[in-house]
């Protein structure tokens, strides 16, 4: 088989697929960003040419896929499964973004955490050999998931300063199943003679260095906040439980990633993970970045606690996390995109905001 299970939550790879291509589309306020420049589209009408928030925020899911697709020259017919998945009810923006394109398509909901949920299923499904390539995508739109989950913008409601700024954008990533270990005995594949996608494959024009070594699939977990204001609190600890169980699971430690990267716990989130990993017997400090800190700059974009939104994780692993790694900057990483799974009526109704997070183990590999 070609996997190895690891502990409570975890599974390590012996054929590992791989990430080929990657593809970002962003909206004005991330281009004024510091990520600005690393994009592959940005917009300056926030609409997409559209007539709402929730049709623009498809129009970004259609182009995040038909770039990833094009930049690794493969046609959607030849992809097995999609993965993909939003913030809003029903998955409206995923179902209508891509629609057009007739792949066979797996519907998700994981809150923010959701570019991990899909990346982990289409790196299990792509190992398991259940077809050659998989597509990963997800969004979010800062109008629509105000309208979702807040209030519409014409409110004008004020926003307190641990408060996040949904992200506008989308991130797609096509992966790929490796070439089988002809070396391997017995049928099964050895980690240390994983192959490189085939440069005979002649759809592929580009072979990425980085690849699915393993994942961690993370839990429910709720120290029972309520406050929905707030959700890098309301994650941190889910954040802590899945970094810890990675650590158990796999017999490593910090030591051992160049980044531990999240999602979008924000300047209060990230402080409270600090707190919590520490208490565990562990300190990342040195080695931990969060998209939602990365994305935007503090200082000139009146953000309060950071980034937040499926699509904050995403265009950030896309165009900024997965090139260091590409180029060998970075050895291994652990990506760990977190969720506030909570909606319009568990708020109303008074339950507290549980969250989760999922593990991915990235790796440079030549």
């Amino acid at each position: 088989m070609n996997r190895i299970i690891k502990g409570k939550q975890s599974l390590l790879f012996e054929n590992a697929p791989y990430i080929v291509s990657a593809a970002s589309v962003t909206g004005s306020k991330e281009a004024e960003g510091p990520l600005g420049k690393l994009f592959d589209m940005t917009n300056e009408d926030d609409l997409f040419g559209a007539q709402t928030w929730e049709e623009a925020e498809s129009t970004m899911q259609k182009e995040a896929c038909v770039l990833a697709l094009g930049k690794a020259h493969v046609k959607a017919d030849e992809i097995r499964y999609l993965f993909g998945g939003d913030l809003l009810r029903q998955g409206i923006a995923t179902s209508m973004g891509v629609e057009a394109l007739q792949i066979p398509m797996f519907g998700l909901y994981g809150a923010c955490s959701t570019s991990g949920e899909a990346l982990a299923l289409a790196g299990m499904s792509a190992a398991a050999g259940y077809g050659k390539y998989m597509l990963a995508v997800t969004s979010s739109h800062f109008g629509s998931a105000e309208k979702e989950f807040r209030f519409p913008l014409g409110y004008a409601n004020q926003r307190p300063l641990s408060a996040h700024w949904t992200v506008t954008g989308s991130g797609a990533f096509l992966v790929r199943a490796a070439e089988p270990d002809s070396d391997s005995k017995n049928g099964q594949s050895r980690c240390e003679k994983t192959a490189l996608p085939s440069e005979d494959d002649i759809s592929t024009a580009h072979i990425s260095h980085v690849r699915i070594a393993g994942v961690t699939i993370g839990k429910i977990v709720d120290y029972g906040l309520k406050d929905s204001q707030n959700m890098g609190a309301c994650m941190a600890p889910a954040a802590m439980d899945t970094i810890v169980q990675n650590f158990e699971d796999t017999g490593r430690n910090e030591q051992d990633y160049d980044r531990i990267i999240t999602g979008d716990l924000g300047y209060v989130g990230q402080s409270i993970l600090f707190d919590l990993v520490r208490g565990k017997g562990y300190d990342i400090r040195k080695i931990h970045l969060d998209c939602g800190m990365t994305i935007f700059d503090r200082e000139t974009q009146d953000t309060h606690a950071g980034g937040s939104g499926c699509g904050c994780a995403a265009v950030t692993l896309a165009s900024f996390i997965l090139p260091k790694i590409e180029n060998g900057e970075w050895k291994r990483v652990l990506f760990v995109p977190t969720g506030a799974l909570m909606s319009t009526v568990s708020f109303n109704e008074g339950a507290s905001v549980p969250g989760i997070a999922h593990g991915i183990i990235l790796e440079h590999w030549t």
